[in-house]
């Protein structure tokens, strides 16, 4: 019997399970393949530590990061290989000898490209560093942004590459591809917008990963920037996916980039207080700002401002050294207990909205008739 099978076509014939060769050859190709999972595995569990375990001990982290980014690459290529020689010895056909090698080729150049894709954030780490150690400052929100962008083109590039080995003319792909380049502009009109939103945002820099903003459609902290938007997440924990494409036309407030935040608002105390305790009080509380570690020391104004309706107001506008939401909160309640502390050693009481009532008695309503009669009469 031949040794070379057509699979699909003889696959459950007589002679087909009766000849040994056939078998004999069908447990090569399986031991081989066996062989290539054990070295699959030997490799993972001691070749690979080892030498993770020495790049570790170099000066740099740049080896680390390649044998951490072709780990699992170099894993699934010993499966491939296993099965690409396990397909050689077979005793069967499962396809072309041609193509079989055009598989394997365009396997290794994917694992290959899959290796690099997995070492591109790595390197934006040591750019990262590279850029500290020459006090070369790098903005948080360009380097994810980056490492999507040499993504794509890694992924295209690729493509490409295994085009070529298939014999395609990527060349005429491309022609095809600008032939029909008005259509797809048209129907992709909002994806073009928002990368080119996403551009403006990563150039102009309004705002970097971490910070708070707050604009028209949202606020909260920047988690991530991509082609297409941007991931916002509120304060109640929920994250908000922004178009880049309105997101770089809106008005953004960040307030991550405040040097410091204010505090501004009215005190009012009542009419009775007199005129030193209301000065002495005015002064104290002044003084208690100027004083304050956590209070900006630049602008602080404490004034006696106006007569109100109903209470005496005193004006406060100051600011505060932290922008941070809690901090913020924590020197405002500090300085609340401050002032009552004040109000208190001074014996001055906070006002409240009052009116006052005046019910006329029953002879003071008879002399105002007698008033108004009397006036009639002349």
């Amino acid at each position: 019997m031949n040794k070379t099978i057509d699979w699909f076509t003889n696959v459950w014939t007589a002679d087909y399970w009766t000849d040994m060769n056939f078998w004999i050859d069908m447990g090569v190709s399986v031991l081989i393949l066996l062989l290539f999972l054990l070295w699959r595995k030997l490799f993972t569990k001691y070749f690979f530590k080892g030498i993770l375990a020495v790049s570790k001990k170099t000066p740099t982290d740049l080896f680390t990061y390649i044998v951490l980014a072709f780990d699992k690459p170099v894993r699934m290529f010993f499966v491939i290989l296993g099965i690409f020689f396990a397909l050689k010895t077979a005793p069967f056909t499962l396809m072309e000898a041609e193509t079989l090698t055009k598989l394997m080729r365009s396997s290794i150049i994917a694992l290959f490209g899959w290796g690099i894709f997995n070492f591109i954030p790595y390197s934006s780490n040591l750019f990262t560093n590279l850029s500290t150690r020459l006090e070369f400052e790098v903005d948080k929100i360009v380097m994810p942004f980056v490492t999507k962008v040499l993504r794509f083109i890694l992924i295209a590039l690729v493509f490409s590459i295994v085009l070529e080995v298939w014999e395609y003319d990527v060349g005429a792909i491309v022609a095809g591809l600008g032939l029909g380049g008005l259509a797809f502009a048209l129907a992709a009109q909002e994806s073009i917008k928002n990368l080119l939103g996403g551009f403006i945002i990563v150039t102009e820099k309004p705002f970097t990963m971490g910070d708070w903003i707050k604009t028209p459609s949202v606020e909260g902290v920047v988690e991530d920037i991509s082609f297409r938007s941007t991931q916002v997440r509120t304060f109640a924990q929920a994250v908000v996916t922004v178009p880049n494409a309105t997101l770089s036309n809106e008005p953004i407030t960040n307030w991550s980039k405040m040097g410091k935040r204010q505090v501004t608002f009215k005190l009012g105390v009542q009419y009775d207080t007199s005129r030193t305790s209301l000065e002495r009080v005015v002064r104290r509380m002044e003084n208690m700002l100027r004083n304050h570690e956590a209070i900006d020391q630049e602008t602080i104004l404490v004034r006696f401002d106006s007569f109100g309706a109903s209470s005496l107001d005193i004006f406060l506008y100051f600011f505060t050294k932290s922008v941070m939401w809690g901090e913020y909160l924590e020197v405002k309640e500090d300085i609340n207990f401050k002032i009552m502390e004040i109000l208190e050693e001074e014996d001055v009481v906070v006002a409240f909205p009052t009116r006052t009532l005046h019910i006329e008695s029953q002879e003071e309503k008879e002399k105002t008739k007698q008033y108004s009669l009397r006036g009639e009469k002349a």
